[in-house]
């Protein structure tokens, strides 16, 4: 599919310089190029072309990809809520970007939380409604009687569920019924906008293999330059950029008229913008950096998914119901990853939210409050038949099907962290500082989100007959429902980890305008998950399809000189 992925180039001159090939990067190039052939593209990736490692197409050994040079194995500052640990942050790294590593979750999440984007930024482009036939351009979904106004059937990304890939776990009814006794409904299609309840889990491995956005987008016509690092975006006096410097010293150039459009991630976004001039006076003047465009919230209103396991010992491991024992072995168990049937999405009691945000809010907080009003999705929870994970709060749990696992995670989190500079190095990486856990509101729906876990396995009969008991860290007890805040509270202090779904780096509303121009700059653009101004109930990969499919409109609209 590519035209040409080379070490080198002849051109120097483009109309659009793409910084970054990861998922955004590839579809954004990929369209340009295919509604304007003339166009000139150039997109400069800083790993390597990762179709050449047929490793990344499986859906059992690419996770193991994870740690090896297709990562770029960020870790964060200690983090001063979760006991002083640093969180390691995986990123794709390559062509492709995350969708080459990541396990395949396709979770468009809930309308209201894009309503609430598009509200933030007075721009209707943004809401669920706007980004739907981005959703849909993207898609080839899986079952082609379900809704054709919430989805796309002729889109390059295949889409499956768990059931219609053939897998057929063996705890697929009794997990069910087990949300289903603690009050929760089974919704038919949780893409649809409105994702509250028991739905089933939908990925976009295509029978089984891995879909990178640099093969299944077209990219005839689109030059890649891999395993290059961009040092800047070279601007000149009136903040018109006009082209872009490499940390080997070589600059491409973009003609007048063209743009550059910067698609490095939530974590790689905001460097290449410092290390442009583009950003804080007072940090840049730190790393001797001159100042192009003070913008002083580049790096900041970082937010991300805190998430939490759960370990419990099965009754009967004899029975094969989990992964690691030799009867765990259906038709298709190949075809996806992690092995679980069911995302489940919920609200959190109103009158302990309420309560939670007054404290972070110094003010009364009514029912009508962004966070409160809706119910709005405040969780997401599964259960997974396996075990891993467990060495974060020093468990050794064997992969022997004697255990299964439950994790839960933060949708809506009010912390914000920031990424800023480590120095003025491009190959250094940048400082993460999530902050999680910085707010009462988000303690509190972390506690409910263990409370919840913890119905399920104790207080339900499938729950009971299914499991013998919690498997705890050393010097812990199993914690019911009804546990105390401060002993909930030191367990996701002990065991809380990134999703990894950070976004708002370069958020729209302060560092980008709703067209996705850098505020200042004439003709640099963001188009990422830097974009995202506010935490979405979603998994970002397919939100970030959907911005880059609307990025490609949105520039050949708006600029009429391309």
């Amino acid at each position: 599919y590519y035209s040409e992925i080379m070490a080198t180039l002849d051109s120097q001159v483009f109309d659009i310089i793409v910084v970054g090939g990861g998922t955004a990067g590839c579809v954004v190039a990929s369209r340009l190029q295919q509604r304007k052939p003339t166009l000139s593209i150039l997109v400069l990736e800083a790993g390597e072309d990762l179709s050449k490692n047929p490793d990344v197409y499986s859906p059992q050994v690419g996770v193991q990809l994870l740690g090896s040079d297709a990562d770029w194995k960020y870790s964060s500052v200690p983090q001063a809520n979760l006991n002083g640990r640093s969180i390691y942050y995986q990123a794709g790294k390559g062509l492709s970007g995350s969708a080459a590593v990541n396990t395949g979750g396709w979770v468009r999440g809930d309308a209201q939380d894009y309503d609430e984007w598009a509200r933030l930024v007075s721009d209707q482009r943004w809401s669920y409604q706007g980004l739907l036939p981005y959703f849909r351009r993207t898609e080839h979904h899986y079952d082609e009687n379900d809704d054709r106004l919430q989805h796309g059937f002729e889109g390059p990304i295949h889409t499956s569920s768990v059931s219609s890939s053939g897998r057929q776990y063996p705890l697929r009814e009794i997990s069910c019924k087990a949300w289903s006794s603690i009050g929760l409904k089974v919704v038919d299609d949780a893409n649809n906008g409105h994702p509250q309840g028991i739905a089933e889990l939908v990925s976009n491995w295509a029978d089984g293999r891995r879909q990178l956005p640099s093969e299944v987008y077209p990219q005839n016509g689109v030059k890649f330059l891999t395993g290059v690092l961009v040092r800047r975006i070279v601007l000149d006096h009136s903040q018109n950029a006009t082209g872009v410097e490499m940390a080997d010293g070589k600059t491409y150039s973009v003609r007048v008229g063209g743009e550059v459009i910067v698609s490095a991630g939530a974590l790689r976004t905001p460097q290449v913008l410092l290390l442009s001039g583009i950003g804080n006076t007072k940090e840049l003047s730190k790393y001797d950096i001159p100042v192009n465009i003070h913008l002083p919230e580049v790096g900041h209103n970082l937010h991300d998914h805190l998430m939490v396991f759960r370990y419990w010992k099965l009754r009967e491991p004899e029975k094969g119901v989990a992964l690691g024992s030799p009867l765990f072995d259906g038709p298709n168990f190949e075809k996806g990853v992690p092995p679980e049937d069911w995302l489940v999405t919920t609200t959190v009691p109103s009158a302990g939210l309420q309560s939670a945000l007054e404290k972070d809010e110094g003010g009364s907080v009514g029912p009508s409050h962004p966070l409160v009003a809706g119910p709005r999705s405040h969780l997401e929870l599964a259960t997974i038949y396996a075990a891993f994970g467990g060495e974060v709060v020093g468990l050794d749990i064997p992969m022997d099907g004697t255990a299964i696992m439950n994790f839960y995670m933060i949708c809506l989190p009010t912390s914000r962290g920031n990424v800023s500079l480590n120095s003025s190095d491009p190959a250094d990486a940048p400082v993460i500082d999530p902050k999680f856990c910085g707010t009462e509101t988000d303690r509190y729906v972390m506690r409910e989100g263990w409370r919840l876990l913890s119905k399920l396995m104790f207080e339900t009969p499938e729950g009971t007959n299914l499991v013998a008991g919690e498997i705890v860290p050393q010097g812990h007890e199993p914690l019911a429902s009804d546990a105390p805040d401060h002993l909930i509270d030191a367990r996701v202090r002990m065991g809380g980890m990134t999703a990894p779904h950070p976004a708002g780096t370069a958020s729209m509303g302060t560092v980008v305008d709703s067209s996705l121009r850098v505020r200042g700059a004439r003709n640099v653009r963001v188009v990422d998950a830097s974009v995202i101004p506010v935490p979405l109930a979603s998994h970002y990969q397919a939100a970030v399809y959907a911005i880059a499919e609307q990025a490609a409109d949105i520039i050949l609209e708006e600029n009429q000189t391309l």
